[in-house]
């Protein structure tokens, strides 16, 4: 027991249908050893659920819930028990859910924290809460989020905390978002004591980049490739060109150049326009844009030339690309494609 003033926190998870089973897990895990690192229990969770009823998880696995949302909301009007509200997702886009957003800024209203894990933050745009907010979004949703919600400040980041607003884009990430709750309320020895419980080897930061660049390896840590990347992410629809990129780090194109070839494999130019071909890509497979406007977006001169350059990767024309999802959307089954038409950077 390391002595501290006995502050217990409740913590409401409302889940999401298909919710991420490893998110949660994640999330409640630091919950649970930080009760058991201080001696007693400094938090405590309950789950919701839209009808009280278990809540299926992305892979199969249900969770049993503790009250129904009508219920918590009634229950919470005359209370301000609930320090944290968290909505669960996993990659499926929920639908509206009018009582769900009317309860969060409810919540919102009477101070409590909010975290969005997933595409919970999804229900947090919807409901008003994230506007003019920086977000975590994960990279897959991220086009689709731009476009959906473009008065939010969506990031490709582990997670984000801006004010009372908490998100990041599931998978494992949880587990550093909650240790950064778990530190500002009881500081950095707490949290030591449960990484070396959880055998955590590395904590990621607020901010700090979802995901490697592709080709690289676990060692790529070069400032200005990794500056020169940040820009090119920042204008996908704009592409600038390799000379104001590599002065935006304060090099060369030749250096730039030499650098990328070094750490990447590959040339700056080809690497920015991966880029916008896998942006392309999961707009396509994420939105109903028309193919020109997804053109457009990415920083094609014309649909015809994005044509022939996806074609070139994909194997098929950026309609074709389209066939299988519509079908699965119509509740028939998609035909098989060719093994490069599933090719992804």
């Amino acid at each position: 027991m390391l002595g501290l003033k006995p502050v217990c926190q409740g913590f409401a998870f409302h889940l999401l249908p298909a919710f991420s089973l490893q998110a949660y897990s994640s999330a409640v895990e630091v919950l649970r050893l930080a009760n058991e690192v201080i001696g007693y229990d400094v938090y405590r969770w309950q789950v919701i659920s839209d009808d009280g009823q278990p809540v299926v998880s992305n892979c199969g696995l249900s969770v049993c819930v503790d009250a129904e949302l009508a219920f918590e909301r009634e229950r919470s009007r005359g209370s301000n028990s609930l320090s944290v509200v968290v909505v669960g997702g996993g990659r499926v886009a929920p639908s509206r859910n009018r009582q769900l957003e009317a309860w969060l800024r409810e919540c919102r209203s009477r101070r409590a924290c909010l975290v969005g894990v997933g595409n919970g933050t999804v229900v947090f745009a919807h409901a008003g809460l994230a506007d003019g907010r920086r977000c975590a979004v994960h990279w897959e949703q991220y086009p689709m989020f731009l476009e959906q919600f473009p008065g939010v400040v969506a990031n490709q980041t582990a997670f984000e905390q801006d004010g009372e607003l908490y998100t990041c884009p599931g998978g494992d990430t949880p587990f550093d978002l909650f240790l950064s709750l778990v530190e500002r309320d009881h500081g950095a020895v707490v949290v030591t004591r449960i990484r070396e419980k959880a055998i955590s080897c590395r904590i990621r930061s607020a901010g700090e980049r979802q995901r490697l660049p592709r080709h690289s390896d676990l060692r790529l840590n070069h400032k200005a490739v990794m500056g020169v990347i940040d820009q090119m992410e920042l204008n996908i629809s704009d592409p600038l060109p390799v000379e104001k990129l590599a002065a935006s780090v304060g090099l060369s194109r030749r250096q730039i150049e030499r650098l990328f070839q070094r750490e990447l494999e590959c040339s700056p130019g080809r690497y920015f326009l991966e880029l916008r071909l896998e942006r392309a890509h999961l707009l396509l497979m994420s939105t109903r844009m028309p193919v020109v406007e997804i053109a457009m977006a990415c920083g094609f001169v014309s649909a015809s030339h994005f044509s022939k350059v996806y074609r070139e990767i994909h194997g098929c024309a950026p309609h074709e690309s389209r066939l299988p999802v519509q079908r699965n959307r119509n509740g028939r089954s998609a035909e098989p494609t060719s093994p490069r038409a599933s090719i992804q950077f």
